[in-house]
């Protein structure tokens, strides 16, 4: 057969329409998001995870730091349309330590009561939906330094993302 004699079946628009649609494939994530975008001036602060969490859930949580204390990283909040807001959730309340980080930790409970003597944590709780996923906020200020050394001025967040069955 000659060149002359045979035709393509892929004409000039239909390869520039596919390599459209294969950039667009490749630009876009379509997998469920696995964390919260951060605010700024969050970081992502994985080291808190293996203090103040179950070990055999580890995987279901992420955690953050910010420099800002609670009522300012609530601010930050208020505008994410995934933020849920049944009664009582997201206020603020003064709790000891073992009520703000749980006893379910591997944390050393003596040190952190000691790091706040008679001063309390500042804790709030609420849910947050993403993309269909439930999601459990917890944010605490002052919260240890990783060493449990002192406290520190900022919010630690810790989310636990419920996945879907």
């Amino acid at each position: 057969m000659s060149s002359k004699g045979s035709k393509s079946s892929l004409q000039p628009r239909s390869i520039t329409r596919a390599l459209a649609a294969l950039a667009v494939l490749v630009c876009t994530d379509l997998r469920p998001a696995a964390q919260p975008a951060l605010r700024a001036g969050w970081r992502e602060a994985p080291q808190y995870i293996s203090l103040f969490v179950p070990q055999t859930q580890r995987a279901a949580y992420r955690a953050y730091v910010s420099p800002l204390g609670v009522e300012a990283t609530l601010k930050q909040l208020t505008a994410d349309p995934g933020i849920l807001r049944p009664p009582g959730a997201w206020t603020p309340q003064a709790m000891i330590p073992y009520d703000a980080f749980g006893l379910s930790g591997s944390y050393n409970r003596w040190k952190v009561a000691g790091l706040y003597r008679s001063r309390r944590a500042q804790v709030a709780r609420g849910p947050r939906v993403d993309q269909g996923l439930t999601e459990f906020w917890t944010l605490i200020s002052p919260y240890p330094d990783e060493t449990l050394q002192r406290l520190e001025s900022g919010t630690l967040i810790i989310v636990l993302r419920i996945p879907q069955d």
